[in-house]
């Protein structure tokens, strides 16, 4: 097998994993979280969600929770050398953005996102794909002027939703386009668990064979129908280095249905049952990494401890196998 000896793995639990949510996860765990994740050695994090909180509540307390991470005499010698990230769907969110920046406690980086397949994007920005282009390339100069970097981010990679197959090569031409309007990194989504992993090797190949270098390409994978960890063995072998994943597989389409509230979210769950969807594991995705001998610069076993932590923030149990198990024995157990 052929693999990176060294990747970076980002943990975007505090955003993606809790959007899903059918509570409300309180400010201070949110906070924990974070701290934890940074003292874990986590270099990206993915922090909030600057859109509107009416239709996402989860996110009410995004203002809040950025100047407590930015204030957190925990992680303060740490914050130096790790990026966090808002997602910044629309204009205003970037607008927000930038004027929490001249605060003094905005995101290091934003996200922006297109589907390649329109319905699917036009549910989730309420823009046409040729509409959010042109506001994307507008607002990505403004958002580089106050030093804030940006993700572009291409979704429904390898299937959608709503319309079912997708055309791969697309992608390839809007991860090229992010970068000419002038994106700092590019962020290939299989949001909902789509993809096999044959299909993820034959698209992160096609990825390297026209950018070669995959410093600025983060793989995002779901584990909707458990295929999660062979998606990143196959992404590892095409050659790629960025990860990023959540605690238990949490996460998803935003909740529709928030501590008792009905609330818009993106509309209707697109599966019969919420709870399968989810990212794959930051523990298993490390742990099994740890084990090919990948270095990732991370504390192995404080994450299966925030692990533990984060299902009783959440109230149940999660997906990773990891803390459930441990790690594999290095040495003799003398059992």
């Amino acid at each position: 097998m052929n693999y990176p000896k060294k990747v970076v793995i980002g943990d975007i639990t505090v955003r993606d994993g809790f959007q899903h949510e059918e509570k409300y996860i309180p400010l201070e765990a949110k906070l924990w979280l974070a701290e934890q994740l940074i003292l874990a050695g986590f270099k990206h994090i993915e922090v909030t969600n600057l859109g509107n909180p009416t239709g996402m509540p989860q996110f009410k307390d995004a203002d809040e929770l950025m100047k407590k991470i930015r204030n957190s005499k925990k992680v303060a010698n740490l914050l130096g050398s790790v990026s966090l990230t808002c997602v910044t769907i629309r204009e205003k969110a970037v607008e927000r953005a930038i004027k929490n920046k001249l605060e003094g406690f905005g995101p290091d980086r934003i996200l922006l996102m297109v589907s390649t397949s329109e319905s699917h994007h036009r549910k989730n920005s309420g823009l046409s794909l040729d509409e959010y282009w042109k506001m994307s390339e507008k607002y990505i100069k403004m958002a580089r002027e106050a030093g804030i970097k940006v993700n572009g981010t291409v979704s429904t990679i390898w299937g959608c939703p709503i319309e079912g197959p997708t055309e791969m090569k697309k992608a390839i031409e809007f991860a090229k386009r992010w970068f000419d309007i002038g994106a700092s990194d590019v962020e290939h989504a299989d949001h909902d668990g789509s993809a096999s992993p044959d299909r993820i090797y034959r698209y992160f190949s096609m990825l390297m064979d026209e950018f070669q270098n995959p410093q600025k390409h983060i793989v995002h994978l779901h584990t909707t129908r458990g295929w999660g960890l062979a998606n990143v063995l196959a992404a590892l072998q095409a050659g790629m280095t960025n990860y990023e994943a959540t605690m238990g597989g949490l996460g998803g389409q935003p909740a529709n249905f928030v501590s008792g509230v009905p609330v818009s979210g993106t509309g209707d769950y697109y599966y019969a049952d919420p709870l399968i969807t989810g990212l794959v594991s930051t523990e298993d995705m490390a742990v099994m990494m740890d084990e090919m001998g990948i270095e990732t610069n991370l504390d192995i076993d404080k994450i299966l401890q925030i692990g533990k932590m984060v299902e009783r923030i959440v109230g149940r149990p999660l997906r990773s196998e990891s803390i459930k198990t441990g790690r594999i024995p290095k040495a003799m157990t003398g059992r």
